[in-house]
């Protein structure tokens, strides 16, 4: 078991092409997304995860559910958005993404007042396996 930010983790990782199957049945996927997030700015990129993406995802074919951690330490956000399946993840269209985060980015910056490209700049993505 690891710890992640003080919250337990049990999860293996899987490779960028794998369909991970149990049983012969698509299992579920975890997204992991780790953020540069300033404490000046937390609650500004709170506002823009809720205002955007929370909604956005919520109308996603195979989304389960999405939780936020920040690290206070380091200045990191770390989102853990679980999906029904890899394939439901990764058939959504790069372009609708890239239109998604745009709108972000667009919110953070009114909310923090800087005018940064991303003012929350991405870190790391990876994916985890429930156990």
């Amino acid at each position: 078991m690891t710890l992640l930010l003080g919250v337990p983790v049990t999860a293996v990782a899987a490779a960028p092409g794998d369909v991970v199957q149990q049983d012969g049945i698509q299992q579920q996927v975890v997204e992991v997304l780790r953020l540069k997030v300033p404490a000046a700015d937390w609650e500004a990129w709170l506002e823009a995860e809720r205002q955007n993406w929370e909604p956005w995802l919520r109308a996603q074919s195979g989304f389960l559910e999405r939780r936020i951690y920040w690290d206070a330490d380091s200045e990191e956000g770390v989102l853990l958005i679980h999906w029904a399946s890899r394939r439901q993840w990764q058939d959504i269209a790069a372009a609708e993404v890239e239109r998604v985060q745009r709108r972000f980015d667009q919110l953070a910056r009114q909310g923090t007042g800087r005018s940064d490209a991303q003012p929350f700049p991405l870190l790391f993505s990876g994916e985890l396996i429930p156990q």
